[in-house]
């Protein structure tokens, strides 16, 4: 299988398809929360988005674009680079929370307790052969 090229609408499509798949309302303990990623720094020289949101632990968006995206319960900033490596399972969430890899806007207290769920979906989101 070729790989994703990340963040693209075939990556986006492939992502969607997994998490539907493998993470349960059980497993996301039925949380209803929302995140946008803001990509500064891309290989293109684009800002883009990743957003998911979650409603009773099912999934109810998932989507990548250009630009600042949809509004969303946490805002996170950081460069391409380090959303990368924590789509690759290589960083943590809390870790790159509390290392101010990360620029979060949003309750920080709310975003540490989440981040074992945000790990869930990046380990299903790593399972994606992807070329960054």
């Amino acid at each position: 299988m070729a790989d994703f090229v990340y963040l693209s609408p075939e990556w986006t499509e492939e992502g969607r398809r997994r998490v539907e798949a493998e993470l349960t309302p059980e497993t996301l303990h039925n949380v209803t929360s929302s995140m946008t990623n803001i990509y500064r720094n891309c290989p293109d020289g684009k800002d883009r988005y990743f957003h998911v949101a979650f409603e009773n632990g099912r999934l109810a968006g998932f989507e990548t674009g250009e630009g600042e995206g949809p509004k969303a319960e946490f805002r996170i900033i950081a460069d391409y680079a380090t959303f990368a490596q924590i789509t690759r399972g290589e960083l943590g969430a809390v870790r790159a929370l509390t290392s101010r890899k990360l620029t979060l806007r949003g309750n920080m207290a709310k975003a540490l307790r989440l981040a074992p769920l945000v790990d869930k979906l990046n380990k299903v989101l790593a399972t994606i052969p992807t070329e960054y």
